[in-house]
């Protein structure tokens, strides 16, 4: 076999006095350094998957507690909303009672005046009083009865202007009824 060397001549010499030493980079095993590598992204991965965990599950929890909380303040915003109804209900009442109380007598006046002239085969579906202006609707089994209601308005002497607005009988009932408005104004 034939050697042949290349290098250059310096290179030779070089060499063939240094020939029991080398210079080098120290050995170095690549698959120690992956390893390593690999075993901190499995590291850095696993306490990112643990945080993102935990998060959910902070999450989770606080979810439920404002569905709890919700469901509470629904129950107490119905409660808010029936104390305010009945609230205004109890207002109209004291309005009632204040206008009733402002002039008592003249009231129950008015009403045992009116009470006692209501003939016993007719009904007074509605009552108004307006300054002064009463307008009374009802009904009646006949005209007749409702003759001897304005009659008996006029003859207690505490009703003026005692007037039939209209008077119309139902035929579309089994028992036809004669519905009235009569208007008149009291002074008692």
């Amino acid at each position: 076999m034939i050697r042949i060397n290349l290098a250059p001549e310096r290179a030779r010499r070089r060499g063939a006095g240094f020939s029991g030493f080398k210079l080098g980079l120290p050995a170095f095993n690549l698959g120690v350094l992956f390893s390593a590598i690999y075993l901190a992204l499995l590291l850095g991965i696993g306490v990112y998957w643990w945080v993102l965990t935990s998060t959910q599950a902070t999450l989770t929890a606080d979810i439920d507690r404002a569905q709890k909380d919700l469901a509470l303040l629904k129950t107490q915003i119905g409660q808010e909303s029936k104390v305010r109804d009945l609230a205004n209900e109890l207002r109209k009442r004291v309005d009632v009672i204040e206008a009733i109380t402002k002039a008592p007598g003249q009231k129950i006046q008015l009403v045992e005046a009116f009470a006692s002239v209501i003939p016993n085969d007719l009904w007074v579906t509605g009552f108004e009083e307006r300054s002064g202006q009463i307008k009374v609707t009802g009904s009646a089994f006949s005209a007749t009865a409702i003759a001897d209601f304005m009659s008996n308005l006029r003859a207690s002497g505490k009703f003026k202007d005692v007037d039939l607005v209209v008077s119309r009988r139902d035929l579309a009932r089994p028992a036809p009824l004669v519905t009235f408005e009569v208007t008149c104004r009291f002074e008692g």
